[in-house]
């Protein structure tokens, strides 16, 4: 039995210090992600200055999926990478996380997906993706028999601007409603709700049982500016929901009440990964018998431990220290 399966893309994270006048000389939109081509990337690649942090496995949902195995969850993960080295490299180090997967030895040929992740000094991170053979991520990449046994599906909402993502999401919801396995989404960025809203909105006809957003995700797709509305709004699209708000804390709607839970104060260095390693320990807690306030607050202290230090993942002496803290 898993307590999530997680499905999402698989990009070799490698994360640099820049400084403002490296994004505007280059063109390149601060705080957002953007989909790049490979030659676009190999261009920012040579022109890059800045420190380069140690390259992990990533993609949203893996780290997710990755921060709640350290935690002690057992977790599975469907994701699609080449047959080059960097697919050697993902494929090893999501084995070392403890992660089970659909990947083998037997790959396809082509390119392993990128994200060049640009830090500046404000913490603010930047990014721009080269989706690799991720893009095809579709249903064959799905296992059914390990999906059946999972508590909850976990899925991530950059798989909904693929053509293969699509349909691997539709059927992933299908497998997970007829083995009664709750089912999960994460909006991702706010850009993917503006340009691809008609898709979640398609997907969410069926409310999930767990959504997770940020402030401005929640706006984009709901279309509202007052926080108290979009609350209200985001009951139609799941049973239950959290709202990350940075250094404000988090608002979650456990299906009963709202629940507003306050962040550390911390000096934030990079927020990187911060969504991602929320939800992870917010799983953790809810497939531990742990309630969504205690879960809540746990959360916000993952994210904001994650912050004032640079990467996408916390060390795990570190994120065991928030479990014995908060889930004894």
């Amino acid at each position: 039995m898993y307590h999530i399966y997680g499905i999402g893309n698989a990009l070799v994270d490698l994360e640099l210090e820049v400084n403002d006048n490296f994004l505007l000389q280059n063109n390149i939109k601060k705080g957002a992600m953007t989909l790049v081509d490979e030659s676009r990337q190999q261009e920012l690649m040579n022109k890059v200055g800045g420190i380069q942090h140690k390259r992990c496995c990533g993609g949203s949902a893996a780290n997710t999926i990755i921060a709640s195995q350290q935690l002690g969850a057992k977790s599975f993960y469907s994701c699609k990478v080449a047959s080059d080295e960097m697919g050697e490299f993902y494929t090893q180090d999501l084995a070392r996380s403890g992660v089970k997967s659909n990947l083998s030895t037997q790959r396809p040929s082509g390119s392993t997906g990128k994200c060049m992740v640009f830090i500046t000094d404000d913490a603010e991170r930047t990014m721009n993706t080269y989706l690799g053979i991720t893009e095809l991520f579709s249903a064959e990449e799905l296992v059914e028999s390990e999906l059946a046994k999972a508590q909850y599906l976990y899925i991530e909402g950059y798989l909904l601007s693929s053509a293969t993502g699509r349909p691997a999401v539709k059927k992933a919801l299908e497998i997970a409603k007829k083995n009664n396995v709750k089912t999960s989404l994460t909006f991702s960025d706010a850009f993917m709700v503006q340009v691809f809203g008609e898709h979640f909105r398609e997907i969410l006809k069926t409310p999930v049982d767990l959504l997770f957003c940020n402030e401005s995700e929640a706006r984009a797709f709901t279309k509202l500016e007052k926080m108290d509305e979009v609350f209200q709004e985001l009951k139609k699209y799941a049973k239950t929901f959290a709202i990350t708000m940075g250094d404000k804390g988090a608002k979650i709607f456990d299906g009963n009440h709202e629940i507003e839970v306050l962040a550390p104060n911390v000096e934030a260095v990079d927020t990187t990964g911060a969504g991602d390693v929320f939800a992870g320990t917010l799983m953790y807690g809810l497939t531990h018998g742990h309630g969504f306030a205690k879960s809540g607050r746990a959360a916000c202290a993952s994210a904001s431990l994650l912050v004032t230090q640079f990467g996408s993942r916390l060390r795990d002496e570190q994120i065991l220290k928030i479990k014995e803290q908060f889930f004894k």
